[in-house]
């Protein structure tokens, strides 16, 4: 989420395992394992997903894991749940680019001596930044060209490559700030049961396979459960000029759209699918930027 200071970036972030469907059984086992192994935790099966917003001067070893005597990092212990990152373009480089693995297998291996430690790490990770270093808005902003790009190259192209959702948050007009408690709005309890509808689509479409939902299926699995026609290649062939698809980043908008056509309950995919997965990634990080 790219937006200025105030909009509700935090806030979304924090409210998204509200929305996310209970841990099931096997999840939550998962979830107890991990925190009892990093001595945290009440020692009782766990019931809500863990939800982690490291401060921004955590180490490499502390964001996926290590030192001396290797212990989880806190991908690891946002496992099944949500890791939140406030300003990645704050934290060390070497940090931010350590979640590549993670973000691509969902677990991180540590090597120590004749040893290889694997810890799990399939989280949601969600980043909050803002459009440029001074943070004010367009019309008034002070930063040059030189800040700006070296802010932007803060974070690296193959760890952009792996966000599928890249988005703009404006801020909440006052208006809406200030009306009255009797107007409609969407409650997280709302959200979740289409998250839960959606999660219930994907698991009996993934049904023996091995994975629970479509983000963790892997470049042959998503290409094989999620058929494209004439029609929606089309759509991809047609932004090749447009935006560099990687195999990694096609893989990703098949996934997104899927997803999308779950969340409204549909079998099949549309157009419009397509186009709204890949709108996410032309709204890149340094179109918003700029």
């Amino acid at each position: 989420m790219i937006g200025p200071p105030g909009a509700g970036k935090t806030m979304l972030a924090r409210r998204l395992p509200g929305i996310l469907p209970p841990p099931s059984f096997e999840e939550a086992l998962e979830i107890t394992q991990v925190h009892s192994a990093a001595g945290i935790g009440s020692g009782r099966l766990a019931t809500e997903r863990p939800f982690r917003a490291p401060h921004h001067t955590i180490s490499p070893q502390g964001l996926v894991g290590g030192g001396a005597q290797p212990m989880p990092g806190e991908i690891t212990l946002a496992h099944r749940g949500v890791l939140f990152l406030d300003e990645p373009p704050e934290f060390a480089r070497a940090a931010v680019d350590a979640l590549r693995q993670p973000l691509e297998e969902g677990r991180v291996e540590i090597m120590r001596g004749q040893r290889t430690l694997e810890f799990p790490a399939n989280a949601i990770v969600v980043a909050a930044c803002n459009r440029c270093p001074c943070a004010r808005p367009p019309e008034s902003c002070s930063c040059t060209a030189i800040e700006l790009a070296r802010y932007q190259r803060r974070l690296s192209g193959p760890l952009v490559d792996r966000i599928d959702l890249v988005c703009q948050v404006e801020p909440v007009p006052t208006v809406q700030l200030v009306r009255g408690p009797n107007e409609r709005r969407a409650r997280s309890a709302d959200v979740r049961a289409r998250v839960v509808a959606a999660r219930m689509r994907q698991l009996a479409r993934l049904a023996g396979t091995g994975v629970l939902c479509n983000g963790d299926m892997d470049g042959r699995l998503t290409r094989r459960q999620v058929p494209l026609d004439a029609s929606l290649a089309g759509r991809l062939l047609a932004v090749r000029d447009r935006i560099p698809l990687s195999g990694r980043g096609h893989d990703r908008v098949l996934r997104v759209a899927r997803t999308i056509a779950d969340l409204e309950g549909r079998d099949l995919l549309s157009d419009r699918d397509v186009d709204e997965a890949l709108s996410y990634r032309l709204d890149s990080w340094q179109r918003i930027a700029a």
